[in-house]
């Protein structure tokens, strides 16, 4: 018998509708990484993430596996205890970050504060980063981060192919 291959990585985008209570669908695809990289989920169990909102001057909220955010957490551990560095670094991750579950229906809730933060109304837009994805205001996200994206690209020779930024992996 095949075992089922869950993808440990988030990719894609999505908007999703955001209720007057908060409550926003986090995509399917999405929710299968989560559960996936959640080393205390099985089935029937809600999944747990780690939503980081950073500092004022982010548009955006990053949303972390279980996994993904231990790794995280073990590097901070090995920085110098004291460093400016490493405090802004557990600032981030920990004093500017909560705690969230994937409820039975397949929706987190996003508490006032982040909603505000982003000026979310209506609706969410979710776009995948690897290890973990962001979710934005859809106005936002369309303005500031195309934009770069946009600009970026203008800089690239016309036949530029992105692999060409990937390091060499090493040999076995």
């Amino acid at each position: 018998m095949r075992r089922k291959t869950v993808a440990r990585r988030f990719r894609s985008e999505s908007e999703q509708t955001v209720d007057s209570k908060g409550r926003v669908s986090v995509p399917a695809p999405f929710r299968r990484v989560i559960e996936a990289c959640d080393p205390n989920w099985s089935e029937g169990q809600r999944p747990n993430l780690v939503i980081v909102y950073g500092f004022e001057s982010h548009n955006f909220l990053e949303c972390y596996t279980m996994e993904a955010i231990e790794l995280i957490d073990r590097r901070i551990e090995r920085m110098k205890k004291g460093s400016k560095e490493r405090k802004m670094l557990e600032r981030w991750y920990h004093g500017h970050s909560m705690d969230a579950q994937v409820v039975e229906d397949g929706r987190i809730v996003l508490p006032q504060k982040l909603r505000k933060k982003l000026d979310l109304e209506n609706k969410a837009f979710f776009i995948a980063a690897g290890d973990h994805f962001q979710i934005w205001k859809p106005e936002t996200y369309a303005t500031e981060e195309l934009a770069r994206e946009e600009e970026w690209l203008a800089q690239q020779d016309e036949d530029f192919d992105p692999t060409i930024l990937l390091p060499d992996l090493p040999e076995d």
